[in-house]
């Protein structure tokens, strides 16, 4: 029933792209009066993507072209949403690309050939949601190896190119609107963006981080006095540090509004005669808000089930034969507020140019998270239908992204001297992270008989609520530059290049938490509505019961916090020979030498002794990373006349630890929501690449290709679940050996046969992968080979697409799926944890009433997906997504 209403669902999708194409297409056949004059755009957006389909083929080594073209007839509003149409890409949590299955570890991105830094508290990898589909001019998706890219290179590079400066005046804005099915309503909050207070601050200091009772009457020198005993003066000292964090966290139930941007551009470039060169200027800005909900489920399997074990807890029989430990049912609330600028500067004389380039990123995301969770088989038992009670939970959480880049290029080309070009940037940049706002409320909640709501209660232990600062700040300098030399023989063309690229990285990661505990060991009732449970935090309720603080900072040499540094010094140097138009041979080594520290630290070091144990030698060696090595490529291309081309490549490469796998220092990942702890000694892992890919272009724009890859890898990171009564937890351990093999095709079609101005394009990606893990490594491992974490065995993405004769009409149906992935390795007779394919269906229409403006319309998500993770074939994590309709307008002066 399943797999039927889905398939209802596409046959609806596609009823409707085809009618919007026939609407087109009356549209064209009432105006042909003016097509003679307007025919030479009839095509443009597949004359566009015939263009990138040209520069790919131009490359010397394997790599996929996304031009701005093709971002804008897809709508994707960001570089992760747009990448994932790229043969063998899929897209992780809106924000990661997996290329040719491998996971995030296994890509990296570049901006404008420079190393950036990353604004994810997890991860060295950019998450690229943050970049905006308005400053791209196009990506690069480097899948074979060459050496004058980072040797840190398994599944692909990706290289964003920013809009450069424009040959003449350009200006415009574009102004849309959106809204989702899934959120219609939300809980919302008044929330709070302040520093911890200062107060807090000194008290850490003053009391070494320990806010007991009788440590404030021992640091304190309190006595008894006529007025309260030193006990009642120090829970008083107490009190007003817990008084002064914000503590009105209400939730109001209530309409969201809909979600909408702005943006526009102005640009222009004049000559000046002093020099006879040319300046320009290009300025761009974008603002995006929008809000979204969605209802979610995690569970956490029960060890041993049944074939018809219960996945609800609607009655006792299934309560008593129920697939899971414990079921949290939640409802998540997520205001995001995105805005950019970019200002670029440029002069050119003659062959030589110079542009600068300075971008602002800004992200902020605040997100509630109201839970429900039962216990039918965890350590503690508990359901509404036996037990008349369940845990709940309000979480809230503001974060704050920053990416700031001032980057500086330059190009050269000597013509006196043979030739010579010379290409180098220098690039500054900054990304931060602020979490002002990460605040937990634990409760009971009481039911009567019937199921029915009765109150919120703080059970009389302690953590009953949690309040984290979160800052990390992580800094990259990076520049580099190439020498290229063209040479010509007879029928020989050679191009001999070299240069290096250097990045010094460093990262500050600090989280202070602070407890709120009830001392009072009863159960204490603290409101009868629910949505009202985060504001008992009263002063009167603090000062009438003993509700007292805590720093939740671990003790030594258990640590929270790290501090990182990286520094990446490669040199190379490449070849690429073409004989007689038939024979192309390009390749070359690279010299990469790699260090990085990373080394767990905390606030509660305040003596020479406490700064022994958190940087000791031994510490410092564990958490190191020192190797060098050379990296080869090469990659052999018959060029078979202007129709077709088959590529050769090998390339010798490394995925490195991220920053934070190294360090014992536990996190929630984003993307899994399990806490998530980094393991000391993880090792890099070499890999060895191998492709082999046939290439066909036709005479009309048609083209079509075909590849087969290899990749053996040494030691692979992967994912491990630790499992709990109540919830999971996550490490990493180096498998032996792992192997990714697969096939892909891409192709763009016309379809001027069936009628004028359709053609389709698309790609399928077929792979499959092995993992090998040594069980002594992993504990109680399930299954020891198996499929590598994050790989899918397929990706899919297929579009049909229509431009009007007129030049006035276009659009397309977009079609995205990938292959179930493994989301983390099972263990104790669990199985592995499968994120299951998620089915994307778009459609997008866009009116050019004019050569200046258009009107698109899409709607995203036809088939009304969830995201799903099953173990077992029993879904564990759910989320819902819903539908979203988008329309925008833009104009261009």
């Amino acid at each position: 029933m399943l797999n039927q209403a889905r398939l209802n669902k596409l046959s609806l999708a596609i009823s409707l792209s085809l009618l919007a194409n026939s609407l087109n297409l009356s549209a064209a056949q009432s105006e042909q009066s003016e097509i003679e004059e307007v025919v030479a755009v009839g095509t443009r957006l597949q004359g566009s993507a015939a263009a990138v389909v040209e520069e790919r083929k131009n490359q010397a080594f394997v790599a996929d072209i996304l031009g701005a073209e093709q971002l804008a007839r897809t709508g994707d509003s960001d570089a992760a949403s747009a990448l994932r149409r790229v043969t063998g890409l899929t897209l992780v949590d809106g924000k990661f690309i997996y290329v040719r299955g491998l996971g995030e570890r296994y890509s990296s991105a570049r901006l404008n050939g420079a190393y950036i830094p990353s604004p994810d508290l997890t991860r060295n990898v950019v998450p690229l949601d943050i970049f905006p589909a308005s400053i791209i001019q196009s990506m690069a998706v480097q899948k074979a190896y060459s050496p004058d890219m980072p040797a840190a290179f398994g599944g692909g590079n990706i290289d964003i190119r920013t809009k450069s400066i424009p040959a003449e005046f350009t200006a415009g804005f574009a102004v849309g609107l959106s809204k989702d099915t899934s959120a219609s309503s939300g809980f919302t909050y008044k929330g709070n963006d302040g520093d911890i207070p200062q107060i807090l601050n000194n008290a850490i200091v003053q009391y070494k981080g320990n806010f007991d009772v009788g440590n404030i009457i021992a640091k304190d020198n309190l006595v008894d006095n006529s007025e309260a005993s030193r006990s009642d003066q120090a829970i008083a000292i107490n009190n007003q540090l817990l008084k002064s964090l914000p503590r009105n966290f209400a939730l109001k139930d209530e309409s969201l509004d809909p979600n909408w941007d702005i943006k526009g551009h102005l640009g222009n470039s004049f000559d000046e005669s002093f020099l006879g060169g040319t300046f320009g200027f290009l300025f761009s800005g974008e603002y995006d808000k929008s809000w979204d909900s969605a209802k979610r489920r995690t569970a956490v399997i029960a060890q041993d089930i049944g074939d018809d074990c219960a996945t609800t807890l609607n009655s006792a029989q299934d309560v008593s034969t129920s697939c899971f430990n414990t079921v949290k049912d939640s409802v998540t609330t997520t205001e995001n507020e995105r805005y950019n600028a970019t200002l670029n500067l440029g002069y050119r004389l003659n062959t030589h140019s110079i542009s600068f380039m300075s971008l602002y990123l800004r992200d902020n995301e605040d997100e509630t998270e109201v839970a429900t969770s039962q216990s039918p088989a965890g350590s503690s038992v508990f359901t509404i239908v036996n037990d008349n009670r369940a845990n709940r939970t309000h979480e809230f959480n503001l974060e704050q992204r920053t990416l700031t880049v001032n980057q500086l290029l330059g190009q050269h080309t000597f013509l006196d001297y043979w030739g010579i070009g010379a290409d180098w940037q220098y690039t500054r940049s900054k990304a931060s992270t602020d979490i002002p706002t990460n605040v937990e409320f634990k409760f009971r909640d009481n039911y009567d008989n019937s199921g029915n709501y009765s109150n919120s209660q703080i059970t009389g232990d302690d953590n009953r609520a949690l309040f984290s600062y979160i800052n990390m700040q992580d800094r990259v300098n990076s520049y580099g530059g190439n020498l290229t030399l063209p040479l010509s023989f007879n029928a020989v063309e050679v191009e001999l290049k070299t240069g290096f690229d250097i990045a010094d990285r460093a990262r500050i990661y600090n989280t202070s938490s602070f407890a709120v505990n009830n001392g009072t060991g009863l159960a204490l009732t603290v409101a009868d509505n629910p949505l009202d449970a985060g504001n008992y935090l009263t002063d009167e309720f603090i000062d009438g019961e003993r509700i007292l603080l805590d720093f939740n900072e671990p003790s030594a040499p258990d640590a929270d916090d790290y501090i990182a540094g990286q520094k990446i010094s490669a040199a190379y140097g490449s070849f690429d020979v073409i004989y007689d138009d038939l024979l192309r041979l390009s390749g070359g080594v690279r010299y990469e030498e790699f260090k990085q520290t990373s080394i767990g630290t905390s606030s509660l070091i305040f003596t020479a002794d406490d700064l022994n144990i958190y940087y000791s030698p031994e510490k410092i060696a564990a958490g190191s990373i020192n190797e060098d090595d050379f990296f080869s490529a090469l990659s052999l291309t018959y060029l078979g006349g202007e129709n077709y081309q088959v590529r050769l490549g090998y390339g010798e490469t490394v995925v490195r630890p991220d920053l934070r796998e190294v360090v014992p220092v536990s996190y929630f990942d984003p993307l899994t929501d399990i806490r998530t702890f980094g393991r000391v000694g993880l090792q890099s892992s070499p890999i060895k690449n191998y492709d082999l890919r046939y290439e066909y272009y036709g005479n009309t724009g048609d083209s079509f290709s075909v590849a087969a890859f290899y990749k053996d890898i040494d030691k692979p990171i992967e994912t491990v679940l630790r499992i709990g009564d109540e919830d999971y937890s996550a490490s990493f351990v180096n498998g032996k050996t792992a192997q990714v093999y697969g096939i892909e095709t891409e192709w763009l079609k016309d379809l001027t046969y069936l009628t004028e101005g359709l053609f389709t394009s698309g790609n399928i990606t077929l792979s499959d992968s092995e993992a090998d893990i040594d069980p002594a490594l992993a504990s109680n491992l399930t299954n020891p080979t198996k499929r590598m974490t994050g790989h899918s065995k397929y990706v899919v993405n297929l579009q049909l697409n229509y431009d009007s004769v007129d030049g006035q009409h276009s659009s397309s149906l977009v079609y995205n799926v990938f292959g179930e992935r493994i989301l983390a390795a099972g263990i104790a007779g669990r199985d592995d944890a499968y994120e299951q394919p998620f089915h994307s269906l778009d459609l997008i229409y866009t009116w050019y009433p004019d050569f200046n403006s258009n009107v698109k319309f899409k709607v995203t998500n036809l088939l009304d997906e969830e995201q799903q993770v099953t173990q077992s074939d029993i879904v564990v994590r759910s989320k819902e997504v819903g539908m979203t309709f988008d329309v925008s307008y833009s104009y261009t002066f």
